[in-house]
């Protein structure tokens, strides 16, 4: 029968063991003083390595040679083709019950029939009830001196305390893609495959630093028949989008280029791709951005692998801080949109347009320069008087001047939120009269008045000064605010 990739070449000894130096070398060190651990917790994410090494550590405390484990003699040989009776592997997801842990604890008392040790092996153990991990506690503290248990999880924060507290935990890293080309590449050797350096590199930056994941994406690339794998054999049965995608899109929307941008996009759709997936994991790639911009090693906040983080590092170094955070308001809209929507490929679209392609920026009508009528220009005859610049006084111009500063899903919405009741009062030659409600208001307006007048002289194109005034708003109005914001009557008295 044929094996899967990652079965076919599964370790058989700890120094095939790809990328877990740290966890190989304390097992290793424990298997030759005999100083093993009743109770192991194997913590990592899928593909690492966790149920292999726990085999493994089966192996090297039951084999019957000096280089332990030896992967030869009979021991070993019955726990490879997983028919040995002192190595019990039980997966929590289905068996996490009270009953399953009775029957555990059950046939803990007896001891190995063959080995030196009984090895249960508990994959996915998060997934345990409560009952069942209370079951558990007092056989996991106190086994058998022939008993060793290994617990392998990739969400140990789901555990409780009391059984973190008695297993010594051991941490799997991601596999770094040097290693896993490495791997693929003598993998290809030993099959005849003549695959390219681009190809090998594909798929190992797919794999994420996971053995499994590289090993099935090579396997499923080897099962097209070809003997001569390329990049583009690659792309084309990857159908996922892996993070490549989302690092090439992320590059044509800084660009500008929409065309592009949307080629990807509909790429993606044809691989079979969902819109409303693909959407979540570019906010993710944008999320990962903005952590990489603050973060020296993001590697391990981010769960991907070392080459991946420095990739999105290099990415985040080139995008201004608000760019990105502003990537993330619109596709987090277009995402809520989404879930709800038939058509959820248009709203992408559209947000990978907005994004690539932002609306110019219109100058306001404020900025129009004021011109006298023609009826106030002096006759030909007389000397033309000095006419003075009028003063443009509240109105509609005004209010849609300030109004436009903060509009839409600008980042500095929040930020001058307290001056949306602001006003600008008169619009002179030099200055702008700012009226604001409070003593309060009018000393963040000095602290920040650089900023609002570089904001006003974008809109306008004329640099002026702003000149801040405190004017309360009458009762009447404050009433009617009221009145218009949560729906009861409220009436002036006079006094």
């Amino acid at each position: 029968m044929y094996l899967a990739l990652y079965r076919a070449y599964r370790p058989e000894t700890f120094k095939e063991v790809l990328g877990q130096e740290h966890i190989v070398k304390i097992l290793k060190n424990q298997i030759k003083t005999d100083t093993i651990s009743h109770a192991y917790l194997f913590c990592g994410t899928r593909g690492t390595g966790k149920t292999t090494v726990a085999r493994l550590l089966a192996k090297g405390v039951n084999c019957e040679s000096e280089e332990r484990p030896c992967g030869v003699c009979e021991s070993c040989g019955t726990i490879k083709d997983g028919i040995s009776i002192d190595v019990i592997e039980i997966d929590a997801a289905s068996n996490n019950g009270v009953e399953n842990i009775r029957e555990l604890r059950e046939s803990v008392k007896y001891p190995p029939a063959t080995g030196k040790k009984k090895v249960y092996i508990i994959d996915e153990v998060h997934m345990l009830s409560t009952g069942a991990f209370n079951a558990l506690l007092k056989t996991l503290e106190e086994p058998p001196e022939y008993v060793i248990f290994i617990l392998a999880t990739t969400e140990p924060q789901k555990l409780p305390a009391t059984i973190l507290s008695r297993c010594m935990r051991l941490d799997f890293r991601r596999v770094s893609e040097t290693l896993l080309i490495e791997a693929m590449k003598n993998i290809c050797g030993q099959k005849g495959i003549d695959i390219s350096g681009p190809a090998l590199r594909l798929i190992a930056a797919n794999a994420d630093g996971s053995v499994r994941d590289g090993f099935s994406i090579l396997d499923q690339c080897i099962s097209s028949g070809d003997l001569k794998i390329t990049r583009e054999d690659v792309l084309s049965l990857i159908g996922t989008p892996g993070e490549e995608v989302f690092l090439e899109l992320a590059n044509k929307i800084k660009s500008g280029n929409t065309d592009e941008a949307l080629l990807i996009v509909d790429r993606a759709m044809a691989d079979g791709n969902d819109a409303k997936q693909f959407l979540k994991n570019f906010l993710a790639h944008y999320r990962n951005l903005l952590i990489a911009k603050y973060i020296k090693n993001p590697e391990d906040i981010l769960n991907i692998s070392v080459e991946n983080a420095e990739r999105i590092k290099e990415q985040s170094a080139l995008m201004p801080l608000s760019e990105i955070t502003g990537a993330i308001v619109e596709i987090s809209k277009t995402a809520a949109e989404a879930k709800w929507s038939s058509q959820p490929r248009i709203l992408l679209e559209l947000c990978i347009i907005m994004l690539s392609a932002p609306a110019p920026v219109s100058v306001p009508a404020a900025a129009a320069p004021v011109s006298v009528p023609a009826a106030a220009a002096p006759a030909p005859a007389k000397p033309a008087p000095v006419i003075e610049k009028p003063v443009i006084e509240k109105s509609a111009v005004t209010d849609d001047l300030w109004g436009s500063l903060f509009a839409g899903e600008d980042p500095l919405k929040g930020r001058f939120m307290m001056l949306s009741d602001a006003e600008i009062k008169t619009i002179s030659e030099k200055e702008y009269i700012l009226a604001v409600r409070s003593g309060f208001a009018r000393d963040f307006v000095e602290d920040n008045k650089k900023l609002l007048e570089e904001l006003l002289e974008k809109k306008t194109g004329v640099n002026k000064v702003i000149k801040c005034v405190i004017e309360e708003k009458p009762v009447e109005e404050l009433a009617a605010k009221l009145e218009n914001t949560f729906g009861f009557s409220v009436e002036v008295e006079e006094e």
